[in-house]
């Protein structure tokens, strides 16, 4: 049975729920409150826990949900993971906590979730925030597969997981390692890495038609050092989408909700306040 290393939070932080969505169970972070609902999307091998910062910074005017979506963290796996299959699980996470509609914000591959829910339900979002995705999820503008095939099961403690993983050619495993979790024997990824490999295939190639099929008012936010979005593609991307703005975060790399944990509450609250508070 894996174990968390992190307390559940108490009153002073948001609260990890879980929910029962099409027979599945699904994990999620609530920082509750009655201010208009942010629905957060982590990407691959994350959970929605990477969003706690941001619902600390944004309470007492957002309620901020951030669910670990099909196949990751704490949530059951899944048959398919193909892009409109995690929007449809996005929307049906709303109907079980009767919200009928909230901002959507995603990062990497949730990006690509929230604007594909964008445009299959266009009546539950009501603003689009996307965090360091592309459009042009190909090589060579990006590279959208990760190979984590070879990656260990278990490992006999959380730093030996992290240093097999950079091992395998990764620079800094810590992102990883907030998705492991310790188990009766050894320390291992929460998500299945067959799972993941299947995951990435299905959101490669080219996503613009997705992008474009949505009107409501976006934030496109950009990491300076970004390997996923390049500012070619990020201005084609603001351009070809009407009421879309662009911010570049100087000096972050592609995790910049974690390089710049204040800027990023900042861009995002503010744009919330502008487009739906």
């Amino acid at each position: 049975m894996p174990q968390d290393r992190e307390q559940r939070q108490g009153a002073s932080g948001p609260a990890e729920r879980t929910a029962t969505v099409g027979g599945r169970r699904v994990a999620y972070l609530d920082s509750g409150g009655p201010g208009p609902v942010l629905l957060a999307l982590h990407g691959h091998f994350g959970r929605g826990r990477i969003f706690a910062p941001l619902a600390r910074a944004l309470a007492g005017r957002y309620r901020l949900l951030a669910p670990d979506q099909r196949g990751h963290g704490r949530s059951d796996r899944a048959d398919t993971y193909a892009p409109a299959s995690y929007a449809d699980d996005a929307a049906a996470l709303l109907d079980a906590l009767a919200i009928p509609s909230a901002a959507v914000l995603g990062h990497s591959m949730g990006g690509a979730v929230a604007f594909v829910l964008a445009a299959r339900a266009p009546e539950r979002v009501s603003a689009l925030l996307v965090a360091d995705m592309t459009v042009l999820n190909r090589e060579p503008e990006a590279h959208p597969v990760l190979d984590c095939s070879t990656w260990p099961r278990r490992a006999v403690s959380r730093r030996a997981l992290g240093s097999a993983i950079e091992a395998h050619g990764v620079p800094d495993a810590g992102y990883f390692l907030d998705g492991a979790a310790a188990f009766d024997d050894g320390w291992g990824l929460l998500c299945d890495t067959g799972d993941m490999m299947a995951s990435q295939r299905a959101f490669a190639g080219d996503l613009s038609a997705w992008w474009r099929a949505s009107g409501q008012p976006a934030l496109l936010m950009r990491a300076e050092h970004s390997f996923m979005l390049s500012e070619r593609v990020a201005r084609r991307m603001a351009d070809a989408r009407p009421r879309t703005e662009l911010v570049t975060f100087p000096g972050c790399g592609h995790w910049l909700y974690e390089d710049d944990p204040e800027g990023f509450a900042r861009a995002v609250g503010g744009f919330l306040d502008r487009a739906v508070g």
